[in-house]
């Protein structure tokens, strides 16, 4: 008996062992949200994408893309492939991931977005936010708390939008993105700063979600496989700028804590601020603690360095100019800290 027990205990220190050992497999590919898969056939982009009215399909892809690269659109614009007697498009649209519905909005004046739905994900530590627009309609009792999986139905594909220039039926298409989420308290922060204006969608304004160049994930999952990390994707984003916030505690430390990298004079000394890399599009992808050691000169925010060929490249969100041969955070840039840091 005592053998026995003996060898029972040897074989669960051996399953422990081989748990704390085994690699971790962080990836949860992301799945493109239509059947449309012409992403992954080269020369094949105008099947996928729509671009805006007498542009070009790349006016539908991520990035500064459209007013002669100086608007942003954070999504990809996804062509349908089925339409009913009437023009009009049938296209199922996907869950792009295991999740839980985080948003549904069934009122398409309100929102650049028409009709849309946001599911919350989470990969790798990190909670990442897909988002389905321009729908025609959701699945009968789609509601936030309910969870999905990859490849589920969510919602029929349409042309829904309250912008100027409407979204025709030959333009109908799915807008994707893939997100993160700024701040818990985007409300708050909402009414301080644009007083007497409307926030229609509590936390889920389309200014509380930065948007990842959703291609990029795909293409690189294709590629990489069970390699293809999420985390070490976003931190291999090009630093538009390098900003030091004096703050030691805001939501986005919390959420995105695989984002931060260790410091071990901050880690001794103190933490007295942040150094925070943001890509082109404001996503702060990499935070070092700093000391007050390590701090010089005064302010809320120093920007400490700019990218130039970068901010040539994908000037749109305008969070940095150039006076008088030096670089400053624009208001743009300011805004958007203080709601990374509220």
């Amino acid at each position: 008996m005592v053998a026995a027990a003996v060898r029972r205990l040897s074989g669960l220190l051996v399953l422990v062992l081989c748990l704390v050992t085994a690699p971790v497999v962080w990836a949860q590919p992301f799945q493109l949200p239509t059947a449309n898969h012409a992403l992954f056939e080269p020369g094949q982009e105008e099947k996928f994408f729509v671009g805006t009215t007498g542009k070009p399909w790349n006016s539908g892809c991520f990035g500064c893309v459209r007013s002669e690269g100086w608007q942003m659109h954070e999504g990809l614009d996804i062509r349908c492939l089925q339409r009913d007697q009437h023009g009009e498009p049938t296209d199922p649209v996907l869950a792009s991931a295991d999740g839980t519905v985080a948003y549904v909005s069934m009122k398409p004046a309100l929102s650049n977005y028409g009709n849309y739905v946001v599911v919350r994900h989470q990969v790798e530590g990190l909670e990442i936010y897909s988002l389905y627009a321009h729908l025609s309609a959701v699945v009968p009792g789609l509601k936030a708390g309910q969870t999905v999986k990859a490849g589920e139905r969510i919602a029929t594909m349409g042309h829904t939008a309250n912008t100027h220039e409407r979204i025709t039926k030959d333009r109908a298409h799915v807008h994707f993105e893939l997100n993160l989420f700024v701040n818990d308290r985007f409300s708050s922060w909402f009414k301080k700063s644009n007083p007497g204006e409307r926030n229609d969608h509590g936390e889920f304004n389309g200014q509380n979600l930065l948007g990842l160049d959703p291609r990029l994930i795909l293409l690189g999952e294709r590629e990489e496989g069970a390699k293809f990390s999420l985390v070490n994707f976003i931190r291999d984003q090009p630093a538009l700028c390098r900003v030091l916030v004096r703050k030691m505690d805001f939501p986005w430390l919390k959420r995105c804590a695989p984002l931060i990298r260790p410091n071990p004079v901050a880690h001794k000394e103190g933490v007295a601020g942040y150094e925070i890399a943001l890509n082109f599009n404001g996503l702060a992808f990499e935070l070092i603690p700093r000391a007050v050691s390590e701090i010089k000169g005064k302010g809320k925010y120093q920007l400490l360095s700019v990218n130039e060929a970068e901010q040539k490249k994908h000037p749109c969100r305008k969070l940095v100019v150039q006076k008088g041969g030096r670089w400053e955070l624009t208001p743009h840039g300011e805004n958007l800290l203080e709601l990374v840091t509220y």
